[in-house]
């Protein structure tokens, strides 16, 4: 039986994916972690932890470093939300270009008996722009950014994207009709819209700053929904305030972008539609139940992704360092214990290290004794022992 704790309101459909051998909040020493935006950066954190699952992308609110040291897995829900996030930056890309926001205010300030005739009279005032043959350059085509391009084709739109890590799945899904360039100034040059779809790390902080606004079009409309930082505010007002850009939406309030009639904020609501909860909440749901039970890392933003077919009575699964001999130093430790290994697999990323190795001879003084000293090596963070199901 395995425990899951849960954090802020998860849907109930997630809650209804976990099989009869899962708990919910039964005990303050879960196995799993299934989260939304709670902030853990300076959480105790239970020894019988083995994985947080974020049900959504970003993983910021949890330290990584942290808890990699401890042999928790991390994961998100890639995609579970994009189609929601490309709903809202549509919806803004109209209502900015269209004065949607600027002629309500209008009108709720107008309601005398002649709003009919003073409106007739001042409505050109909110003319605006179509979509249709407008420029959109798109910063990012995975999940999110994919499905702004297509929907920007649709549209009538000019895409131009930019991605230097797309990966061949990804490129699946992108329309050939998007124009893909080598660098960020190639793509937003000359741009009526500017939309950024990356995840935060130490190469995206800043990405788009003055040198990037100066290559687009006057007048043109900047996006930030991935997360703050990526977008230099400073160079956003700035960029306003010489009427480079017309108007900048963000999901992410801060003081210096705040009271900006010309600066739209949303609450951080870029994936907040019933659906997308409810999309993160199962996929995070079947996440805790695939890495729990068969040692699956797919969709881990701490360890490397893999996906081994468990086809033996047992599963030996090791997080540690990557460094030389360690696969070496797992395999004698069955090896001298006359323990067969029917499959092994290991994988890294950066300066962790993924080991599986599937066994079908294993008594249990022998397993715990053989768990014992994997343990024991100084270079390993966890390791744990699964039964087949």
């Amino acid at each position: 039986m395995y425990d899951v704790k849960t954090f802020n309101a998860i849907a109930q459909s997630g809650l209804d994916t976990f099989r009869n051998d899962f708990e919910i909040n039964k005990t303050d020493d879960p196995d799993a972690y299934l989260i939304r935006s709670v902030n853990l950066l300076e959480a105790d954190f239970p020894q019988s932890l083995k994985t947080i699952v974020r049900a959504g992308a970003g993983v910021n609110n949890i330290p990584l470093d942290r808890v990699t040291e401890k042999g928790i897995a991390v994961f998100n829900t890639p995609g579970s939300n994009a189609n929601a996030v490309k709903e809202l930056i549509v919806a803004l890309m109209i209502a900015t270009k269209r004065n949607l926001f600027e002629a309500h205010q209008y009108s709720d300030e107008h309601t005398e008996a002649d709003v009919s005739q003073r409106t007739e009279k001042d409505k050109t005032k909110f003319n605006g722009t179509e979509l249709a043959g407008k420029k959109i350059a798109v910063i990012g085509l995975g999940h999110v950014g994919s499905l702004v391009a297509n929907a920007a084709l649709g549209l009538g739109m000019k895409v131009i994207g930019y991605d230097p890590y797309l990966s061949a799945n990804a490129a699946w899904r992108i329309n050939n009709k998007v124009k893909r360039v080598d660098t960020i100034k190639k793509a937003v040059k000359s741009a009526d819209f500017v939309t950024i779809h990356v995840p935060k790390n130490e190469e995206t902080i800043g990405l788009i700053s003055t040198p990037e606004i100066n290559e687009m079009k006057d007048g043109a409309v900047l996006f930030n929904y991935s997360r703050v930082g990526i977008v230099d505010n400073k160079a956003a007002v700035k960029a306003i305030r010489n009427q480079k850009i017309n108007h900048y939406c963000t999901d992410f309030g801060e003081p210096i972008i705040a009271d900006n009639p010309k600066i739209t904020i949303t609450p951080h609501i870029g994936g907040s539609t019933l659906e997308a909860e409810s999309n993160g909440a199962i996929q995070g749901a079947n996440t805790v139940m695939d890495y729990l039970q068969n040692g699956d890392t797919t969709n881990c933003v701490n360890l490397p992704n893999m996906q081994v077919a468990f086809e033996t009575a047992f599963r030996i699964t090791v997080i540690h360092q990557n460094v030389p001999n360690m696969v070496g130093q797992i395999s004698t430790q069955l090896a001298n214990r006359q323990i067969n290994i029917e499959n092994m697999a290991n994988a890294a990323k950066d300066k962790v290290a993924y080991t599986i190795v599937d066994v079908n001879d294993l008594n249990q003084d022998d397993a715990e004794d053989l768990i014992h000293h994997l343990n024991s090596i100084p270079e390993v963070y966890r390791v744990r022992l699964i039964k087949h199901q």
